[in-house]
């Protein structure tokens, strides 16, 4: 999968991240939150922060313990949640962690690492555009027309339990002055 870009969904000014399959015209939109969207257009555009924002500084912790992050995967569509995997390596050995599909996507970006997705989350959950020219044009109103028949409820349970993992993260730096 390639990051083809971040949008809003206009009803309910959540974030999207669209995915696309690196063979075929078929585009994974996964509702995401407002820091990780920000962390992964930071990414996308270039941009740096004067310090290390939170998916810098895992990867930079990963890197000077000599642990390379190999691949992240959107590994499964379980009760309208997109649930991902990190794998990293370390001495040869692979271990797969558990993430939210944005944190994951966030840290693939950072540590050049490929973004795959299940087949079974591809087969459910995507859109997918015949033909091998696809313009952008085509796309994007397709996407568009997506986003005025869903809603981020479509993705995320109606009533968020306090802590769970759909529900927004408050801002980092907010949350740290708060704690001091």
């Amino acid at each position: 999968m390639v990051i083809y870009g971040v949008s809003f969904d206009l009803v309910g000014k959540q974030p999207i991240v669209l995915l696309k399959t690196a063979e075929a015209n078929k585009f994974l939109p996964i509702w995401i939150g407002h820091p990780e969207a920000a962390a992964i257009l930071m990414k996308l555009q270039g941009a740096t922060a004067p310090r290390p924002l939170t998916h810098d500084l895992l990867v930079n912790i990963l890197g000077e313990l000599d642990v390379e992050v190999v691949r992240v995967t959107v590994t499964e569509l379980r009760e309208n949640t997109f649930y991902a995997s990190i794998t990293v390596q370390q001495n040869g050995s692979e271990l797969e962690i558990d993430s939210r599909s944005s944190d994951a996507i966030a840290v693939a970006i950072r540590a050049h690492a490929p973004i795959y997705a299940a087949d079974s989350v591809i087969e459910e959950s995507a859109i997918e555009f015949e033909g091998e020219d696809v313009n952008e044009e085509e796309i994007v109103d397709e996407f568009k027309r997506f986003l005025d028949r869903v809603s981020a409820e479509d993705f995320a349970e109606a009533e968020v339990e306090e802590g769970d993992e759909e529900q927004p993260e408050p801002d980092e730096d907010e949350d740290e002055d708060d704690q001091l």
